[in-house]
């Protein structure tokens, strides 16, 4: 696969929120409508809608784990754990190569240091969904 960062990165600056642009840049991949999953991810943005929690970014490639790897409601015991070793993986790495996990961390609000801006944030979560779930 080719890479989509960049188009990633365009969502984003056209408006798309952090997970959205994440998330709607590779749907298609698993066979997901482009309009559908911006409409839930919505609330997942500027870390769920305040800067308090989970950036949107790493939120969005983290739906796209569970959009590949879960086997749905019938399958859900069998693949849950496999889908929460990948997201822990990929926390992981987020954090390592970011500095931080909420977007208020990452954006300097109480420090007024910025570790990374939206877009750094944004690149980097596509580029470990790009790596860890689309490297095949």
């Amino acid at each position: 696969m080719e890479s989509r960062i960049n188009e990633a990165i365009e969502r984003h600056n056209k408006g798309y929120n952090c997970a959205q642009a994440v998330a709607c840049t590779y749907c298609d991949l698993l066979g997901y409508d482009e309009d559908t999953v911006f409409r839930m991810l919505e609330g997942f943005g500027a870390g769920m809608g305040g800067m308090e929690a989970t950036c949107g970014a790493l939120s969005g490639a983290v739906a796209l784990v569970g959009l590949k790897n879960s086997g749905g409601m019938d399958c859900s015991p069998r693949t849950k754990g496999g889908t929460y070793k990948i997201t822990r993986e990929m926390t992981k790495y987020f954090r390592e190569t970011c500095g931080a996990l909420s977007c208020r961390e990452l954006k300097g609000v109480d420090t007024g240091c910025l570790l990374h801006s939206c877009e750094e944030c944004v690149r980097d979560a596509a580029r470990i969904a790009e790596e860890f779930l689309f490297s095949e």
